[in-house]
């Protein structure tokens, strides 16, 4: 059963020492488990750029392919950017880049799986974070008001936290 983890006010700040400086967890302890995280950021942009993209008519080349290879790389790095993060070996990292023509434009999709003593969460905001930069960087010739938006966790499996689910947030469950 999938279950919200909000903030309550029993919780510790792990990420603090007792004088309240910043630490990295100890995790040592701990027994690794399979642990997966899934993210999501939209990228929203005029109907012509979006058509410019679908049709591969950018002038710097496949925008897709070049965003979807950045966020497995970034997901890969991302204890070098997050301070706090642990370096994790990464068992699968999927970027998958939707066309969304609703928006206009496109919903990034990024899973990471491991099987380590932490979660792979960071990892996945980081992918389809860097993956929609990328998609931005790739087509701001022919629009600079692309818009990147609503990057979040959509669930994550394993850990001492439980699951978690974004489709469980206003169920009451």
């Amino acid at each position: 059963m999938m279950q919200d983890n909000s903030l309550s006010s029993s919780a510790s700040l792990t990420h603090l020492d007792d004088q309240g400086h910043a630490q990295m967890v100890d995790v040592s302890g701990k027994a690794p488990t399979i642990r997966e995280a899934v993210a999501v950021a939209k990228v929203r942009m005029l109907a012509t750029t979006f058509g410019a993209i679908a049709a591969g008519n950018v002038p710097k080349g496949d925008v897709l392919a070049t965003a979807r290879l950045a966020g497995i790389m970034a997901a890969k790095q991302t204890a070098n950017l997050i301070p706090l993060c642990h370096p994790l070996p990464l068992q699968k990292i999927t970027v998958d880049i939707t066309p969304d023509p609703q928006l206009p434009g496109y919903q990034i999709y990024a899973t990471v799986k491991t099987k380590a003593e932490t979660g792979v969460e960071m990892e996945a905001l980081t992918a389809v974070s860097v993956a929609a930069l990328t998609l931005y960087d790739m087509a701001k010739a022919l629009e600079k008001s692309i818009q990147i938006e609503s990057i979040s966790l959509v669930s994550k499996i394993g850990g001492k936290s439980g699951d978690y689910s974004i489709l469980k947030m206003g169920s009451g469950e």
